[in-house]
């Protein structure tokens, strides 16, 4: 193949990152915007040695699942990358590219993959609890928004239609108080003015706002104002703050965080636990998708009451928590010493007595707690999308666990990860898809092993 290239092309599957993928002798053709079942003429405009990119010239048959997009600017703005695809149908190419991971990175036969239908949402609009905004200049008026796919251009975002509608308000009006003051702007380029980012979460329960702007400078002219016009004009903000990072990274927050009014977190709930949240604190962002989730976790791990659980990348001990009131004892790690003091706090202000969350690596507290005679039934583990440490997946082979339930945001490292244990005498039990974020191609699972 070759740069310019077209030729018709039947699309037969969902990539993992929301494009068509058709073949075209016997090479992998990756087509943003295509859908499967779809027949399309495309023209190729990337080329690598195992596959090429293109994009539609003309699309000949259209799928029966093809919408069009309820936003103006998807196709610019690069948020949502299936949006053209009926909700079913997202649904359903989701848990194939769950079954497309295991084919890949397993020797699982197919018919022994037992992968169970995507978990989705009634309402897949306006699920997320926060938003995560640049701001720019563009023609001398400020803006905010995200950078557009494979690009560094700013696309200004007025309204979202997958974040709560609070945080849209709220960003905008903050927009426009930076406009009206004609604060400084930060320049990614040049490293010079000082507002960088507007990030805004909501609790859906609560209904408390927590607004943080991320500056370059500790100090920046007319902060006052700047505080004295966001109490005014919004004076549904409950927690308002400030945080400084003046590093050349697309790291959104720096370490330093100072309190300007209202409280320093929000009150989240997720059924009858509540959360508080500090401005940097990770949270799941779709909190309804969130509770059936953690319920099917609770469901694979099948506990009786009488199993020692470990809750590894514990986090603020959510997890575990869910599951301690069905469980003999759960014990939480995380490597991040606040997360663990936020873990205690939630557990004594619920009084659950039954979770103990300790600062540390879970390959160095497990064998210890191994020697001492404690030895977990169930280890869930939550990792990042890189998947879990290789001395991690060691230390669980060593401990033997009889049943490990795995949540993922990525189903090539979870696939990779299970291959590894399968050979070391686990088996998969089962998966279940679940669709945590509707209108983008990322898909979350739930992956149970059990021990031959």
């Amino acid at each position: 193949m070759k740069i310019g290239q077209t030729f018709p092309l039947s699309i037969k599957r969902l990539g993992i990152n929301g494009e068509g993928i058709g073949f075209y002798k016997r090479q992998v053709v990756f087509v943003p915007g295509a859908i499967p079942g779809e027949d399309i003429l495309v023209e190729i405009t990337r080329v690598f040695p195992n596959r090429a990119e293109g994009k539609i010239k003309k699309i000949k048959k259209a799928s029966k699942n093809r919408v069009t997009p309820l936003c103006p600017i998807y196709e610019t703005c690069g948020g949502c990358q299936v949006q053209h695809m009926s909700y079913s149908a997202q649904l359903k190419e989701k848990r194939d590219i769950v079954i497309q991971a295991f084919e890949r990175y397993t020797k699982i036969p197919k018919d022994q993959l037992q992968v169970g239908k995507t978990i989705g949402m009634d309402e897949p609009w306006a699920y997320r609890n926060k938003s995560q905004f640049q701001v720019g200049i563009n023609k001398d008026t400020v803006i905010a928004g995200l950078y557009s796919s494979n690009t560094h251009k700013l696309i200004n975002i007025d309204h979202c239609l997958v974040q709560h509608e609070d945080t849209n308000i709220v960003t905008n009006k903050v927009k426009q108080i930076i406009r009206d003051l004609n604060l400084s702007v930060y320049n990614e380029r040049k490293h010079t003015g000082s507002i960088r980012t507007i990030v805004v979460r909501t609790a859906f329960r609560t209904e408390e706002i927590q607004l943080a702007i991320v500056t370059a400078t500790e100090d920046f002219p007319k902060k006052k104002l700047f505080i004295d016009e966001v109490k005014k004009r919004l004076p549904q903000v409950t927690s308002f703050v400030q945080n400084v990072n003046e590093e050349k990274t697309s790291l959104i927050f720096g370490n330093q965080t100072e309190e300007l009014f209202g409280k320093v977190t929000i009150t989240e709930h997720l059924r009858d636990l509540s959360f508080e949240l500090s401005a940097r604190a990770f949270f799941q962002l779709n909190p309804q998708q969130t509770v059936k989730l953690y319920d099917e976790v609770k469901k694979q791990a099948k506990l009786s009451g009488k199993e020692k659980v470990v809750d590894a990348y514990c986090g603020s001990g959510t997890i575990g928590m869910w599951l301690a009131k069905h469980a003999k004892e759960v014990r939480g790690m995380d490597i991040i010493k606040e997360s663990i003091i936020d873990a205690r706090k939630n557990a004594k202000k619920h009084g659950i007595t039954n979770a103990h969350y300790e600062t540390g690596k879970a390959e160095m507290l497990m064998p210890k707690w191994l020697k001492e005679g404690w030895q977990p039934d169930v280890i869930v583990v939550d990792p990042p999308r890189t998947g879990c440490d290789q001395t991690f997946l060691d230390t669980v082979i060593k401990i033997k666990p009889k049943r490990m339930v795995y949540v993922s945001c990525n189903p090539s490292t979870l696939a990779k990860d299970v291959h590894m244990l399968i050979s070391k005498g686990f088996q998969v039990e089962h998966v279940t898809p679940v669709d945590m974020f509707p209108q983008t191609a990322q898909v979350e699972a739930v992956c149970t092993l059990v021990l031959k």
